[in-house]
């Protein structure tokens, strides 16, 4: 049986040739998770808007069908329509694409555009037009230029509501060309795939490049597994060792790795002792001055920016938690959480202000809010001193965990949500009803959404607050672990 091909599933075949198998003829194993919605909810928003600055254009329905949608393409283009289409939709040798928009041409030819939601065009991104753009010829329109019309990253909203410039266009003519020439090949090989049995493929780095594959669990299963597996080496070093036959770390000899890293990694896993190194930590976080301040953000990050000065992607923070500890071990916490809706960077950026003007900053991963902190300055002249001064005693507690701390539960992860279980057990994270980053921004929209009740958007609240505070509660307790010399046995 001859099975229909899309845009979507050539592009899977080019991912994974077991992966277009499968959502072909296995489609219930497919798994998907909450990055892969995310993903697709912003590009149908961004879908959306790009739709609506073309004004005059015509969206071709799919109802009751696909073949409506061709029947429509087809009535539009022989009526002569001269106004932008949106989704107009072409079969070629068994191939059906919908284009996300068509644009006429000065010299009567059509200007084919693949909107993304990303801010640069990417490898991905042509090979996609290059299938529409190949499908469209061979169905007999004559389109004169193809781009990828992605968001523009120099864009700041003026107001409330102004997108133009939102989006630029990335015209890819010269790069299409030669992929449009392999389609029918590529095509072709795609068809052989699904006329046979699922494909062996050996799971590797393909099933995340460049998009995480929703069959991964399907695949893994059918994987001899290792209960520590050489991949558990952070930057590649887990690869090397697979290339050389190894599957498990606890059978490579210790000469094979080289890095100090990679060492401790392999040596706390062979032996199932913590590698802890008491005096070091200390010493790494002797300077840091009191009170300290020990500071997590959360942040909503939108493709389509909705508050002034904001601009595509923008990390925008909605909340944030802070324990200020003084010199004699007192301690006391101060939040700042935003859910009506409206914009929350003054309000947060007047709250951070009125933290201690001295003090260490302690934060995991240094870069994350040292960028908010900047960016708070920058929109708020006023506050920019104090905001400022946070940034300059900020501190990072990452690197002095990855130093000196390892445990083989972590699994060459030194996350914070890694790393917390193998000091306090009792403070992991599931059993709150917020466990990530995700969850929270997830929770965040939940609450501020029109129709969020106000008993649900209280329970939301709860969870926020819960979650963020787990985040800066974990810090010190991680910390003043890693200092207590004898800690690793008494723990463990």
């Amino acid at each position: 049986m001859a099975h229909s091909l899309s845009k979507s599933r050539i592009a899977a075949f080019e991912q994974c040739s077991r992966k277009l198998w499968l959502m072909t003829q296995r489609p219930e194993l497919a798994e998907e998770n909450a990055g892969t919605r995310a993903r697709f909810a912003s590009g149908h928003v961004v879908g959306d808007v790009a739709c609506r600055q073309r004004p005059g254009g015509v969206m071709v329905e799919a109802d009751p069908d696909l073949s409506a949608a061709l029947r429509q393409t087809k009535q539009l283009l022989a009526d002569g329509h001269n106004g932008p289409i949106f989704e107009a939709t072409f079969r070629f040798e068994g191939v059906l694409v919908r284009c996300d928009i068509l644009e006429r041409r000065v010299d009567g030819s059509w200007h084919m555009v693949e909107v993304k939601s990303s801010t640069t065009a990417k490898p991905e991104h042509l090979t996609d037009l290059a299938t529409q753009l190949w499908v469209a010829r061979g169905a007999g329109l004559r389109v004169g230029a193809a781009s990828i019309r992605h968001l523009n990253p120099a864009f700041r909203l003026p107001e409330s509501g102004d997108l133009s410039g939102l989006f630029v266009d990335s015209t890819q003519m010269e790069a299409i060309e030669p992929l449009v020439e392999e389609r029918g090949a590529v095509v072709e090989a795609a068809r052989m795939v699904l006329e046979g049995a699922e494909p062996s493929v050996v799971p590797s780095s393909h099933c995340s490049k460049p998009y995480d594959c929703s069959f991964r669990t399907h695949c893994l299963a059918g994987q001899p597994s290792a209960e520590w597996p050489v991949e558990i080496l952070p930057h590649g070093g887990g690869r090397r060792l697979a290339r050389m036959g190894y599957t498990d770390l606890r059978d490579v000899p210790a000469e094979l790795i080289s890095t100090p890293g990679h060492q401790r990694i392999h040596r706390a896993t062979v032996t199932g002792t913590v590698e802890h190194d008491a005096l070091g930590a200390q010493a790494a976080m002797a300077n840091w001055v009191y009170p300290r301040i020990w500071l997590d953000f959360e942040t909503v990050s939108e493709a389509v920016p909705q508050w002034a000065g904001c601009g595509p992607w923008r990390q925008v923070p909605f909340q944030f938690s802070a324990h200020i500890e003084t010199a004699h071990g007192v301690i006391d916490h101060v939040e700042f959480l935003q859910t009506d809706g409206a914009d929350p960077r003054r309000a947060c950026a007047e709250a951070l202000a009125g933290l201690p003007a001295q003090g260490s900053v302690i934060v995991w991963f240094e870069k994350f809010e040292k960028d908010r902190l900047a960016e708070l300055a920058k929109d708020f002249p006023d506050l920019a001193m104090a905001l400022a001064s946070l940034r300059d005693r900020v501190v990072d507690l990452l690197p002095v965990a990855r130093d000196h701390w390892y445990h083989r539960d972590q699994r060459g992860s030194w996350s914070l949500k890694r790393v917390l279980p193998t000091i306090a057990p009792q403070l992991d994270y599931a059993s709150l009803d917020v466990k990530d980053g995700a969850q929270a921004q997830d929770a965040y929209r939940e609450a501020v959404a029109p129709d969020t009740s106000p008993e649900r958007r209280e329970e939301l609240e709860e969870g926020l607050r819960n979650y963020c505070l787990r985040d800066t509660k974990a810090m010190i307790i991680i910390a003043k672990s890693l200092s207590q010399d004898n800690f690793a046995n008494l723990a463990h």
